[in-house]
């Protein structure tokens, strides 16, 4: 019986950067209606059970309820609180009970987040978020099939996922958090609203996927450097005067020139210090770590970041084997 779990993020897709950029608001409704094909395409390859996040707005029920499907469906089973411990508890007790993989929605952050909590089971991030560089853009009933497809084992695990990166945040040689996509330097001491958009107080990036189509501190490594999302590597960004300039979309309709002092390619295991204190680290656009003078900070590159499934490649993998062919007729 495979057992997929599935956390929809209810907050995802409505921050300040519809204010002070051009982002798209992903209202709660469209996210019942993206876990309702989900729960489709999930239902066509064979999967009999999901285990599910609760939320405030009851995204989940209301995607199934409608539904003739035969899928048993049960709760994570602790209160909701509101905020991101409800993420990391849901995705460590999926982890706990041997899901088979567990899909998201959500952005970037959201994503971080259920890393957090679950660090072996491979995920299926679809995008309902601001910046969408971790997850895709993808139909969900797709996304449900795909899902389907690895949880069931109708497709090779290693031709239908593969291994990110992860950035480690060290603060005084211990791990203290980590992202998925970019972390940044930013000048202020305290986290606000989260969100960054004002580029002229960031002063470092950290990259482990850098690529000219994405959205975000991203595009900026992707604009000099492209890294992927599979690739061992990652992209150090120094901005400030005496180099050159870029022009980058930092937030949905937003496009600014970025100052490059100095950028490098970054290799795994090696830390690079954090040398504006006191500040703030934006994880996955947004500011969650408050460095203190007097403490050392640093970032460095890690192979060991989640699994995650590629939809076309399990797709292919499933039409080659033959999974979608119907009986003779």
């Amino acid at each position: 019986m495979a057992l997929v779990g599935i956390i929809a993020n209810p907050a995802s897709g409505k921050d300040i950067r519809r204010l002070t950029a051009y982002g798209s608001v992903f209202d709660n409704q469209e996210k019942v209606r993206i876990v309702r094909r989900v729960l489709l395409g999930l239902s066509a390859v064979g999967v009999d059970r999901i285990l599910y996040m609760p939320d405030s707005y009851n995204i989940f029920h209301q995607a199934i309820d409608p539904l003739e499907i035969s899928i048993q469906s049960s709760p994570t089973p602790f209160p909701i609180e509101g905020n991101q411990d409800d993420t990391i508890k849901a995705a460590r007790f999926m982890e706990e009970q041997k899901a088979d993989c567990i899909i998201t929605l959500g952005g970037d952050g959201t994503n971080r987040v259920v890393v957090k909590g679950n660090s072996t089971v491979p995920i299926l991030p679809i995008s309902t978020g601001t910046n969408n560089v971790f997850p895709f853009m993808a139909e969900a009933t797709l996304a449900g099939l795909a899902a389907g497809l690895v949880a069931r084992g109708l497709v090779p695990m290693e031709s239908s996922i593969f291994t990110s990166t992860k950035l480690e945040v060290i603060i005084d040689d211990k791990v203290m958090d980590l992202a998925l996509v970019d972390a940044a330097v930013y000048d202020d001491i305290f986290t606000g609203s989260r969100a960054v958009w004002e580029i002229d107080k960031v002063s470092q990036i950290f990259l482990n996927r850098a690529e000219p189509d994405s959205i975000g501190l991203s595009s900026i490594g992707g604009f000099i450097q492209p890294i992927s999302a599979a690739s061992p590597r990652g992209l150090y960004v120094e901005l400030g005067k005496n180099g050159f300039l870029i022009n980058a979309p930092i937030a949905p309709g937003l496009i600014q020139p970025v100052p490059i002092r100095d950028h490098f390619i970054m290799e795994t295991g090696i830390e690079i210090r954090v040398r504006r204190l006191p500040c703030v680290l934006a994880l996955d656009g947004e500011r969650e770590v408050v460095i203190q003078e007097g403490q050392n900070a640093a970032v460095r590159l890690s192979l060991e970041g989640p699994k995650v499934i590629d939809i076309k490649a399990a797709m292919a993998q499933a039409v080659k084997k033959g999974v979608f062919k119907a009986k003779k007729i």
